[in-house]
């Protein structure tokens, strides 16, 4: 007899992980299937010249004490075995552009935001102050932000509230609205679209506090792991789900390229909702239902670099760069052309614990379009099912390396001596290891002007399958944590699960308080 469970979890990103301990936490028998050597989707880590890089995970929000991401976490159980470090107060992220040689800061607190910036805007004080307002109040206007059972409001006209003509309505100075916008590539923002709530939502909590994982946010899948375990959960790895297989219009089973056979009750995927529904076969949908996801247009890709440095020779800073190019790029960064590239891009660094003051990497993120890749389309190449690119491929990486140290270069002339090695990450890297639609970094795209095309039900159209992770509401850590609340909201019942989680926190209230 196959064994049966209760739910099985196909892929191990943070939504899947979860989803999947919230379930074991009810008592309820889970089986999490991951298609890699390691766990953990854009929580993985991997090594270069013995340095640990992070894939997605390069700062975390929302983890001070009674803030809402330390609440989940500890409802997880993971919070108190989290190594991690706060940022700096007056600057967590710094937004900069290129003959300006101003530090323009986006600082922790509330008031201290106001404070920072308004040092530098003194005219512009009642609208940065309008501005963390709405960000506070656009923030607590999403229940699950505050681990309310009510539901959202679909009509509240803050879904359709587009970000820039927002930031346009109450600052004045071209600079400073490039600021307040200038650190879009956490949300993958466009001035056309992006809606004032996701910009919210993806800065609030890091607003709030900011925080950075020691040795990488892989510990947060670890633990995660360890918890699911310890709670009878099973997990995978290896396991690529190709095969749904059903009794009549019944999901009963999924198979994997290893040749097994896993059977469930009801099923719940981790992975891509385009590619999901590729792998089930269009002919277990309605045709609109298919195509409306097939559709959705998904968010653009990036290229990632990977510095390793010599010991002790870069200075370190407990902050993030966003750097511009120009000022009149800052809302034109994903319509970049290809001469101008990288016109835009993120830079962080993780301090040599054995060499205090210095950094021993750094990691920069520009975005990407997949287009740039398509030659390369069909080859796929992971640690779990190696190939080889082909010259051409590698010979593309290095003049894009090059073009790209470069222009870090004008920012940090002396950074050029301080390296030992450099490595990078393109699209098809995003595409194949975390198995998002062309390497997109976080699900489908939002429009302001329409909003509901891009929400996805947990439910699908398969009444045992439903979806996790940041293919729903929103992405990010909190994102997809709050997202897998919403799924097993869906089974536990909502109001249940988060009476549940209150509880729990009120008792280890309780019991720290002893």
């Amino acid at each position: 007899m196959q064994k049966k469970y209760d739910f099985i979890i196909i892929g191990s990103g943070l939504g899947g992980l979860v989803t999947a301990t919230i379930l074991a936490k009810e008592g309820k028998r889970v089986c999490v299937l991951e298609k890699n050597n390691q766990f953990g989707g854009n929580l993985q880590t991997f090594v270069r010249d013995k340095s640990i890089f992070d894939t997605g995970v390069h700062y975390i929000g929302g983890l001070d004490r009674g803030q809402n991401l330390y609440k989940y976490f500890q409802y997880l159980d993971i919070m108190d075995d989290l190594k991690i470090k706060r940022m700096d107060m007056d600057g967590y992220d710094i937004v900069t552009f290129g003959g300006d040689p101003i530090a323009y800061p986006h600082a922790q607190g509330y008031d201290n935001f106001i404070k920072q910036l308004a040092r530098l805007f003194p005219e512009e004080e009642t609208g940065i102050k309008a501005y963390i307002q709405k960000v506070k109040d656009t923030c607590y206007a999403f229940p699950l932000y505050n681990l309310s059972p009510e539901e959202l409001n679909y009509e509240d006209t803050s879904l359709t509230l587009n970000a820039k003509d927002y930031i346009d309505s109450i600052i004045k100075n071209d600079k400073l609205k490039a600021i307040l916008w200038g650190s879009n590539l956490l949300y993958a923002g466009d001035p056309n679209k992006t809606p004032f709530y996701v910009h919210a939502l993806s800065v609030n909590s890091y607003i709030e506090s900011a925080w950075r994982c020691i040795q990488g946010g892989s510990q947060i899948a670890k633990l995660l792991i360890k918890r699911f375990r310890n709670l009878g959960g099973v997990i995978h790895k290896y396991q690529e789900v190709n095969a749904f297989n059903f009794e009549e219009d019944q999901l009963v089973s999924v198979s994997t390229k290893q040749g097994d056979t896993f059977y469930g009750e009801t099923f719940i995927s981790n992975i891509d909702p385009k590619l999901t529904l590729k792998i089930i076969g269009k002919n277990r949908f309605r045709k609109l239902y298919y195509n409306r996801i097939q559709r959705t247009e998904s968010v653009i890709s990036s290229f990632s670099l990977y510095i390793v440095f010599k010991k002790g020779t870069f200075p370190y800073q407990n902050k993030n760069y966003y750097h511009h190019s120009s000022l009149n790029e800052v809302w034109s960064t994903q319509q970049y052309k290809e001469k101008d590239w990288p016109n835009y891009y993120w830079l962080s660094m993780n301090e040599d614990l054995k060499n205090p003051g210095y950094a021993e990497n750094l990691t920069s993120i520009a975005y990407m379009r997949f287009d740039e890749t398509e030659a390369w389309a069909n080859t796929f190449n992971t640690v779990a099912s190696k190939n080889n690119r082909g010259e051409n491929y590698e010979a593309f990486k290095q003049r894009k390396i090059e073009v790209y140290l470069k222009e870090i270069e004008k920012k940090f002339p002396e950074i050029r001596s301080c390296i030992q090695s450099v490595h990078a990450s393109t699209p098809l890297s995003y595409r194949d290891y975390i198995g998002c639609h062309e390497g997109g970094m976080y699900g489908f795209v939002k429009d302001a002007k329409s909003p509901m095309r891009s929400f996805l039900s947990p439910r699908t159209k398969v009444p045992n399958l439903l979806f996790t992770g940041q293919g729903l509401n929103m992405h990010g850590i909190l994102g997809v944590t709050i997202s897998a609340v919403v799924t097993c909201g869906e089974i536990l019942g909502k109001k249940y699960l988060l009476q549940r989680i209150k509880e729990l926190l009120e008792e280890k209230e309780r019991l720290n308080s002893v």
